[in-house]
């Protein structure tokens, strides 16, 4: 094993042990206390760059835990934190942050870029795969509350192709459309609460 890898299990370690108290009686194997230290205890991310988890729908979280594990959706973040995870962990962790649900969102609002965000959804269409409250379903994510940079940053990898692994029909929906608009639709789905 080499110096890096030690490191690495010792950072591991080290983190599940100081998040495990954060908890709460919930988890229900150890492992999951690795998820709380990004995603928050309780599914909401105070991390730039980490999506929150809570109120996602169970089946989406379930298929992307199957994708990163698999190496077909490609994280650096999450390399190797899912190596070895069963699909029975799988359920659990999905069932686990599907069953929270998100309090808090942003509360500042620019109710120029809101409107915008606004118009843009609505014309974009997206309630109809996401529903109209934006709250997802089934392998469909829950995209009212979500960070407002995680989305920003998905939405520019399905315009410019990096979104491996995930619904190809998002690529197609993003189209045409410039990078100030997605900032505006991301400001927008951020501050709707789920």
């Amino acid at each position: 094993m080499s110096l890096l890898s030690c490191v690495k299990t010792a950072v591991l370690i080290g983190v599940a042990a100081m998040a495990a108290p954060f908890c709460s009686a919930q988890t229900d194997f150890p492992r999951q206390a690795v998820c709380v230290a990004c995603h928050g205890a309780q599914g909401k991310s105070d991390i730039k760059g980490v999506p929150s988890l809570a109120g996602q729908p169970k089946l989406f979280i379930e298929n992307q835990l199957v994708l990163i594990r698999e190496g077909v959706r490609d994280i650096p973040s999450m390399k190797g934190m899912l190596d070895g995870l069963t699909d029975d962990e799988v359920i659990v962790i999905a069932k686990y942050y599907a069953g929270l649900s998100l309090t808090e969102i942003p509360v500042d609002k620019d109710p120029e870029l809101f409107a915008q965000g606004e118009k843009l959804a609505q014309g974009m269409r997206c309630g109809i795969c996401h529903l109209p409250n934006y709250v997802g379903r089934e392998q469909i994510p829950r995209l009212a509350g979500q960070r407002d940079d995680f989305l920003l940053h998905s939405l520019l990898q399905f315009k410019n192709g990096q979104a491996t692994g995930r619904d190809s029909n998002m690529a197609a929906s993003v189209i045409g459309v410039s990078d100030a608009e997605l900032a505006a639709l991301s400001y927008y789905l951020a501050r709707i609460k789920p």
